[in-house]
């Protein structure tokens, strides 16, 4: 499937320090949103829970399946797609969170490029048929 992003869109996304996500209730309303890291590595968009496949907000993504994010100004609605730990995407998704988020020392990025992160990384692609 392809993400149906725009070159602006990733640049924009990949650049944010954070973006907001929300995913769907069975009713099609959207739950709140939650503030998480995001980056870009290639064509892809990804997000990880720091705290695992168990962290609620990962759970509730994975099963809804759509969801919409948030960047600013900018609103997108979204597909979650889980990302298998042992994907060779994994590597560079891991360096892209060191490079990016770093900064902030290993007490906080060692949680989002830890076994358990890995097992909950999704790929975030722009609904085809979304506007």
């Amino acid at each position: 499937m392809t993400s149906e992003w725009t070159t602006d869109d990733l640049d924009r996304i990949g650049r944010a320090e954070e973006l907001q996500i929300a995913s769907h209730r069975h009713d099609g309303t959207l739950r709140p949103y939650v503030t998480i890291w995001a980056v870009r590595a290639g064509e892809g968009l990804y997000v990880r829970s720091a705290y695992g496949p168990e962290n609620g907000w990962f759970r509730r993504a994975v099963a809804a399946g759509t969801g919409r994010i948030r960047v600013g100004d900018a609103e997108f609605d979204v597909l979650f797609e889980p990302v298998d730990a042992g994907d060779p995407r994994q590597d560079a998704v891991d360096d892209v969170y060191r490079a990016k988020y770093g900064h902030f020392g290993p007490r906080y990025i060692d949680t989002v490029v830890s076994a358990a992160a890995r097992e909950s990384t999704l790929l975030i692609l722009r609904r085809p048929d979304a506007g």
